[in-house]
């Protein structure tokens, strides 16, 4: 891996044009290889062509790319948040492709050295994890990992969570593009040498991964019956998806009714829990008897534990969103608190300054508060390890929901704003790889759409319709012990991070280095002449 990529260097007589191609190309392909288009082989090619358009480029020419690059990719992939409107959505896919800025210039400087195929794939690391936790918490939407839900690649989060899988993806294509370039300029032996290597390591990389779920997969404990009710709601697609008031509520209310017919009259096993999804309840059953009645109700009918999602409401007006364990007879129990809350969506940042210039903002009334604890909740003697909506797409909660003795990854989740536009999609193929991460079955509950069930190795083995009502019962196998991912928790992503920015360090090191040297050359006719 000794070529390197200096200042100046020359893509040909097109060299500008073939940079804003590949820029352009690398944007696309990583969309592409997302949900809901699904093209996953397109990963690595993306992260090839974003090295190939900054290669040997001035910071300034790289950082422009970069942006080309990440706007490419950002403002088609979050355009489901045009629901809160058009500037909101521009807004939220500006903030993202600003990390893609330093990235491309450290592409740049890193492709100056020796072995820049891991260097690249290290600094896609480096940009993600920090996009995952600031500002407000991040927005890790669009990992490279996240178009791996069940390939040979997504095999290395039991190893090093959707770090590791986005740095083989990196890796992956950054190889690809140096067998390539090796192979065009060498001659004879040295040519099929030189290819050789190159897809030798990659399939190395490619079995790697196919082999990573085996090392340290955790115990089968017993299998589970789970019941889960998809009410739907009123309005699909509306800003509010609250409808009239106790609607939402009474459709998933129903549902339990339902299932406990079928259960009845003998067209279906008896669950052993019923899972639901995040604000199944559009009333605060705490605060408001009726609602309260309608829970119990459908619980005395079901017989079991039930997973019921709500907002509920604090003295001074904020608000929890909930999955609370509610017991046939004991009523509610044990609970959840989401920890990572939608920015715009269930909370308003800086409120008094945002709702200045958006006053449609106001319409989020109340202002969400996040959790603090582990989603580990006991469900009829079986531990849950549960993340609601938006956790899933941090590394974090359900981690540390698993490490803390969660047998099986439950996510409820309320999407009824984004049926039909991808983000639905989206947010499953984030959980299919959470399950491959962890070495357990995963169960999606939804108000209107994707509900799913998804085996340990990331497949899914059930998926609901969206924006209609479903009822479904599904065998699934708790597990027990943690990956070796679970134990690891954010050390792989660290070290790979830090691997990448030490890797611009050293390339800056070198540069003024040479630049030096160079410079010191040319002084010494000079002093001779004198």
């Amino acid at each position: 891996m000794g070529t390197v990529f200096l200042p100046g260097h020359h893509w040909g007589r097109y060299d500008l044009l073939w940079r804003v191609l590949a820029a352009l190309g690398s944007g696309l392909a990583q969309l592409l290889a997302l949900p809901p288009y699904g093209q996953w082989w397109l990963g690595p090619l993306s992260a090839a062509l974003l090295f190939f358009a900054v290669a040997g480029s001035r910071p300034r020419r790289a950082a422009w790319l970069g942006a080309l690059a990440g706007a490419t990719l950002m403002v088609p992939l979050v355009s489901w948040q045009d629901i809160f409107g058009v500037d909101v959505w521009l807004a939220i896919a500006a903030a993202e492709t600003v990390y893609f800025l330093p990235m491309a210039i450290g592409l740049a400087l890193v492709g100056r050295l020796p072995g820049w195929p891991v260097w690249t794939a290290a600094l896609w690391v480096a940009q993600e994890a920090v996009r995952a936790r600031w500002p407000l918490g991040g927005f890790p939407w669009g990992k490279l990992a996240f178009a791996q839900p069940d390939t040979a690649f997504s095999g290395y989060a039991a190893l090093g969570s959707s770090a590791l899988v986005s740095f083989a993806v990196a890796l992956t294509g950054a190889l690809l593009l140096w067998t390539l370039l090796r192979t065009v300029a060498a001659r004879g032996r040295t040519r099929l040498f030189a290819g050789s290597i190159g897809l030798a390591a990659t399939a190395a990389i490619v079995a790697g991964g196919v082999l990573a779920p085996a090392i340290g997969r955790p115990a089968v404990d017993e299998q589970v019956t789970v019941g889960m009710v998809q009410g739907n709601v009123p309005n699909v697609g509306e800003m509010s998806v609250l409808g009239e008031r106790m609607q939402v509520l009474e459709n998933h209310a129903d549902g339990v009714h339902e299932l406990a017919d079928s259960v009845r009259e003998g067209s279906v096993p008896e669950p052993d829990m019923v899972l639901l999804p995040e604000n199944a309840s559009d009333i605060d059953p705490f605060r408001d008897p009726a609602a309260r009645e309608t829970i119990d109700a459908a619980a005395d009918d079901i017989g079991v534990p039930m997973l019921w999602g709500i907002s509920r409401f604090n003295d001074d007006g904020t608000r929890h969103v909930q999955s609370v364990v509610w017991d046939p007879e004991e009523g509610p129990g044990d609970h959840y608190d989401k920890r990572y809350l939608v920015p715009f969506g269930e909370y308003i940042p800086y409120r008094d300054f945002f709702t200045q210039f958006v006053e449609r903002l106001e319409q989020v009334s109340s202002d969400a508060i996040p959790g603090t604890e582990p989603g580990a909740l006991d469900v009829a003697g079986t531990t849950l390890g549960v993340g609601i909506c938006f956790d899933v797409a941090f590394d974090r909660p359900v981690r540390e929901a698993v490490d803390a003795g969660g047998q099986i990854i439950v996510i409820p989740t309320n999407n009824a704003n984004y049926n039909f536009t991808g983000q639905s999609d989206q947010q499953l193929a984030i959980t299919q790889l959470r399950a491959v991460e962890h070495g357990r079955p995963a169960v999606v509950t939804s108000t209107s759409g994707i509900s799913a069930v998804v085996a340990p190795d990331g497949t899914v083995e059930y998926r609901s319709p969206e924006a209609e009502p479903d009822v479904h019962v599904a065998e699934v196998t708790a597990m027990d012990g943690p990956t070796v991912a679970t134990r690891l928790g954010a050390g792989p992503e660290a070290v790979l991070a830090g691997l990448g920015l030490a890797a611009v360090a050293g390339a800056v090191v070198a540069t003024r280095r040479r630049a030096a040297r160079a410079t010191g050359t040319a002084a010494v006719p000079d002093a001779s002449n004198g």
